[in-house]
């Protein structure tokens, strides 16, 4: 490709709204252009990128024996509403009405459609197991795009769904998936993690795993151990459990506390922080006491040590239900009768579930809430002051404490999720009727997984771990050119006539090649080199009658002048 005419906007300064990286690289290197917020316009050097990515994409899916099909965009909500989604996903969902006031969303993902497709298709166990995929754009009315293409309202997505006659079935296809995905991301020239995961608004209960591209901009928290291969999302991280007891039965009563429950001023001291000051004891030594109401109305409390968070999905998880939110000031007030900031485990209205972190469960002599306005307790025993029936591992966990699989400790990395993983099990086939006859003429259901990888996404995650402070340094496998050809002076009719020589003989050889023909400052055209990224960069100048030009790889410090002979060999072994 000669660069004159190509469209290849280059900018010096990144505009101020981009705040990730990968997104200004890519602004500034004419990749990408924003159309409106969380939607943008692949230019021909970011479409060219997309498309080689597809390209791993495709082979490791047909590989894993995938069958490519494509689905429509536009979804009847009827399909959503069969399967419980409609209300369940959210604003994020785009819902629209046609014509004929009849409604519809533009899909964010395709486990309706694609059921549907089968129930109607398949009705044999002779066509199971099967696996279907499809690469296409997906929308999600994000509450706040931002990071360019990391978190975008329309992005390239693939999409995989597999249907199995039984969970053993889905076990050999889900694992054969977690190896093509570790294979995609690879061969793009990731650093990551698969770690185990929360199901989301995607459901299903057979387990699912995460692939996160290790990034400081990353919006999840990666939890890993130091020893052992164990690593989850921190909404599934968990701490060791508390040894040496059953902590749903505990008793106390054979050694109660020498002290007994004191009852202490403690004027407009609210959080943690102030009453780790004013009593100087260790947070671990508190209980917060935290009020969440569900969707219904229906209200929580949960109780963590004052060094801990709560971690809102085991919460959800534990109660069955979509949403939860914790209760601002009027309405803790309105259910407890207590200011917040006071509030606590003893006295609490009859009829609020008290959910207990196991953490929590074996304070002694714990500081805590007196449900009255400027009081805390001291000495509070848990499971004498108040019951531990609802136990269980409610918190986040914290870096550095002990791994639950071994003697290491917990590490935490920030990642970018690149890549889900899915036992969704019946949890769609049952609600739209994928039921296929078994070989005894049994109606049996279909058992499903799904694999999604964003595409778009992942073009961000290889540009964050891929960049210098000059520009892009893109792998080999997805850049999209692998040679870059310079001539210092295009009016220089030696140098032209070598640099137009060289790019022949690397297009004979299929090598992708971009040339520098415009009339620019030598300047200008290495900038824009460096901000395009291409593996490898030869500028031909003052040697070139000699036949010799400077041959610089993209990670390398300096370049080095060598034979063209010798170029031709080194870049020989990129070709397509």
């Amino acid at each position: 490709m000669r660069q004159q005419t190509l469209l290849l906007p280059t900018l010096r300064e990144a505009p101020a709204e981009a705040e990730a990286m990968s997104h200004q690289l890519m602004i500034r290197g004419g990749y990408i252009r924003q159309v409106a917020a969380g939607i943008y316009t692949y230019l021909p050097l970011g479409l060219r990128v997309l498309k080689k990515l597809e390209r791993i994409v495709r082979h490791e899916m047909d590989r894993a024996g995938g069958q490519e099909l494509l689905m429509p965009a536009m979804q009847p909500a009827e399909l959503w509403q069969q399967s419980g989604r409609y209300s369940e996903y959210g604003p994020e969902l785009i819902r629209f009405k046609d014509r004929h006031d009849r409604e519809f969303a533009l899909g964010p993902t395709h486990e309706e459609v694609v059921t549907t497709l089968i129930a109607n298709e398949i009705n044999s166990y002779r066509k199971l197991p099967l696996t279907l995929y499809q690469i296409q754009t997906k929308f999600r009315d994000e509450r706040r795009p931002r990071f360019g293409l990391l978190r975008g309202r329309e992005f390239l997505m693939k999409d995989a769904y597999s249907f199995d006659m039984d969970w053993e079935g889905l076990d050999r296809t889900y694992w054969r998936m977690h190896e093509a995905y570790s294979r995609i991301f690879t061969e793009c020239g990731l650093h990551y993690k698969a770690v185990v995961a929360d199901a989301g608004t995607i459901g299903g209960d057979g387990g699912t795993h995460e692939f996160m591209a290790l990034a400081e901009i990353g919006e999840d928290t990666i939890v890993s151990c130091s020893l052992c291969s164990y690593a989850a999302n921190l909404e599934k991280a968990e701490g060791r459990a508390v040894e040496g007891q059953e902590i749903n039965s505990v008793d106390r009563s054979a050694s109660p506390s020498t002290s007994k429950l004191e009852k202490f001023h403690t004027p407009d001291i609210k959080t943690i922080e102030q009453l780790v000051k004013a009593l100087v004891e260790p947070a671990s030594q508190f209980i917060k006491t935290l009020l969440f109401m569900t969707a219904e109305g229906s209200p929580v409390v949960v109780l963590v040590r004052g060094d801990h968070e709560v971690n809102e999905i085991k919460v959800k998880n534990h109660l069955g239900c979509g949403e939860l939110q914790l209760a601002d000031a009027e309405t803790t007030l309105r259910i407890t009768g207590t200011p917040a900031g006071f509030v606590g485990p003893i006295g609490l209205p009859a009829g609020i579930p008290i959910l207990v972190d196991q953490q929590v469960s074996v304070l002694s002599g714990a500081v805590a809430g007196a449900n009255e306005q400027d009081y805390h307790l001291r000495h509070v025993q848990p499971g004498i002051d108040f019951s531990l029936e609802r136990t269980g591992d409610f918190r986040n966990v914290t870096e550095g404490e002990p791994c639950s699989c071994c003697e290491g400790s917990l590490v935490f990395n920030r990642g970018i999720e690149v890549g889900h993983i899915f036992k969704l099990g019946t949890k769609y086939s049952e609600k739209l009727g994928a039921k296929f006859l078994d070989s005894n003429g049994r109606n049996q259901t279909m058992i499903m997984g799904c694999y999604g990888i964003g595409i778009s996404r992942l073009l961000s995650a290889v540009v964050e771990q891929h960049h210098s402070e000059a520009g892009l340094l893109w792998p080999q496998s997805i850049a999209p050119y692998q040679v870059h050809i310079i001539p210092v002076s295009s009016k220089s009719e030696e140098q032209m006539k070598l640099a137009e020589a060289i790019y022949e003989q690397l297009l004979q050889q299929r090598i992708e090649v971009l040339l520098d023909d415009r009339n620019e400052r030598i300047g200008v055209k290495l900038k824009d080199s460096d901000f395009i990224g291409c593996p490898v960069r030869i500028v031909i100048g003052k040697e070139a009658g000699n036949e010799f030009v400077e041959y610089k790889e993209r990670n390398d410090a300096e370049p080095r002048l060598i034979s063209v002979e010798e170029a031709i060999k080194l870049v020989s072994p990129l070709k397509q």
